[in-house]
């Protein structure tokens, strides 16, 4: 059986080989359609067809990555991510049929690192999955070689070695993109930075029409370490708020 071992971030990944990729939907010609164009682009791919598939797979195979969709039969995408996410650390791209941002919200909230809404290309979609493996690899190698010492902005701390924020001293739970984002907005604190600059940033991405993913990502990362640590300018961009010297 081929050996994995599991980087610094808890992900695992198969040494001197390709990466994984696992594919969770429940319509066959959407399914077959991404798996084929990310064997094209150099994937191992398994596919699941339902909920209670997606979890079996997950567990008995590993994948380096998950592709989830929402409504899936047995119980949802969001059911899937979270029962996964319990067990091991995996990054997931979430598909949704609906432009529904609470769905969003809720998807990144049970550990979603990035969402997509049908119909979408399947360049953009194998675009995305490199980009969140570029940023386990970048995080992995981040938790080797820590920037050190803690950032303290107020009551809010930021510890990059650990990549743990703590709010009034309190525990804070980040999806590995929210920490980047956070991470992000705390190295200019007060500066306004664009939604493309983030987009290019945290995600690599740098078309602008991915920057509602940047937004849905504000505003679950509000809800964790409170709405008025970020400030929006209207029409430009988010800046960190902190406390005046």
């Amino acid at each position: 059986m081929e050996q994995t071992h599991t980087t610094q971030n808890g992900v695992a990944a198969t040494p001197g080989a390709q990466r994984r990729v696992l594919v969770v939907e429940d319509d066959a010609t959407i399914v077959d359609a991404i798996a084929a164009r990310l064997r094209a682009e150099g994937f191992l791919v398994q596919t699941a067809l339902d909920g209670p598939a997606a979890v079996d797979a997950a567990d008995a195979w590993q994948p380096d990555l998950m592709v989830l969709d929402v409504m899936l039969p047995g119980f949802d995408g969001l059911e899937v991510c979270r029962r996964v996410q319990a067990q091991r650390p995996v990054p997931v791209l979430m598909l949704t049929a609906r432009d529904d941002e609470t769905d969003m919200l809720v998807g990144l909230g049970v550990g979603a690192d990035d969402y997509m809404t049908k119909p979408f290309s399947m360049r953009e979609l194998a675009a995305r999955v490199h980009v969140l493996l570029r940023r386990v690899e970048r995080a992995a190698l981040a938790a080797v070689t820590p920037r050190s010492g803690i950032l303290r902005l107020g009551e809010l701390e930021i510890d990059h070695a650990q990549r743990r924020v703590r709010v009034r001293a309190e525990d804070v739970h980040l999806t590995p993109t929210e920490f980047d984002l956070l991470v992000c907005l705390a190295n200019t604190p007060r500066a306004v930075l664009s939604r493309e600059q983030l987009l290019a940033e945290v995600w690599d991405w740098a078309d602008a029409s991915g920057t509602r993913t940047v937004d849905s990502h504000i505003k679950a990362l509000r809800r964790k370490i409170g709405a008025e640590r970020i400030r929006t300018v209207h029409g430009v961009g988010y800046a960190l708020e902190t406390p005046a010297p």
